[in-house]
């Protein structure tokens, strides 16, 4: 007997839940700067998310499993974006991290998915379709899975070894890359945000291009270390302001500075 409770999807479809997937497509990390990688990229568009989502209904994925068709072994049928970012789902599911996102299931496609390409870029670029060669199915390219299957709106490929940049947007079926704005940015209109890349140094590593994100005026969005240091250097600027205003006004005589309504006391 099935339970009241159970949906209907679940009856037809054993699938197992988000806890028991393998949380990726079973690949290595390529180089050593994917995770600061992605880590730069969700500090930094953290408050963006949290004015379009107060109820805090987002999930980020790093380098985690979208399931997109039942194969045997699971993570046959899945694509692993080194990031991705889907809007309008809560982050937990029954209380629990999400280890893995079941499209079928969720039936909310992530807005964007970026990979970070450490090769020339062909596996981020394969169009391969779904086909069965010689009675054996071919696992398909990454890009037609994007395109042709969980329809992602936008696709990023950033070529870590090179800063090059590559953003497709999906339009009537299939990816048409973008051209870059006048900042060499590319807008992703429902974040209200442009990406694009930066040239500098994060987390001890070398100066480098980071793919990085940047509000629609142009302005870089910071870390929350970055907003923390800007906030000191604004502190310690007034701070100097202060003190330079006092230098001057204690150069006054006492004629001068009630003139100008100061009590000569409150400058000691």
């Amino acid at each position: 007997m099935v339970h009241s409770n159970t949906t209907i999807d679940e009856q037809l479809r054993p699938f197992p839940d988000h806890t028991q997937l393998p949380e990726s497509d079973g690949t290595f990390v390529k180089n050593f700067q994917e995770h600061p990688q992605s880590i730069l990229l969700t500090d930094s568009i953290e408050p963006v998310l949290q004015e379009l989502h107060p109820d805090n209904h987002y999930a980020i994925g790093q380098d985690s499993g979208i399931y997109w068709r039942e194969t045997t072994p699971p993570e046959k049928g899945a694509e692993a974006p080194d990031w991705f970012y889907v809007p309008d789902v809560p982050p937990r599911l029954d209380g629990q991290i999400r280890r893995s996102y079941v499209l079928w299931r969720e039936y909310i496609t992530p807005l964007i998915a970026l990979e970070f390409a450490s090769g020339t870029g062909a596996e981020e670029r394969d169009r391969t379709p779904l086909q069965a060669v010689d009675g054996t199915v071919q696992k398909p390219g990454k890009f037609w899975v994007y395109e042709k299957i969980i329809r992602i709106p936008y696709y990023g490929i950033f070529m870590i070894n090179t800063g090059e940049l590559e953003v497709y947007h999906w339009e009537d079926g299939t990816y048409e890359r973008l051209s870059p704005n006048e900042r060499n940015h590319y807008p992703i209109n429902r974040m209200n945000v442009e990406l694009g890349v930066w040239q500098g140094t994060y987390l001890g590593l070398a100066e480098q291009p980071w793919l990085r994100w940047w509000d629609r005026e142009g302005n870089l969005l910071l870390t929350g270390k970055e907003r923390a240091a800007y906030a000191e250097d604004q502190a310690q600027q007034e701070q100097q302001k202060r003190q330079q205003l006092v230098t001057q006004l204690k150069a006054l005589s006492p004629e001068q500075l009630q003139e100008l309504g100061i009590d000569a006391g409150l400058l000691e």
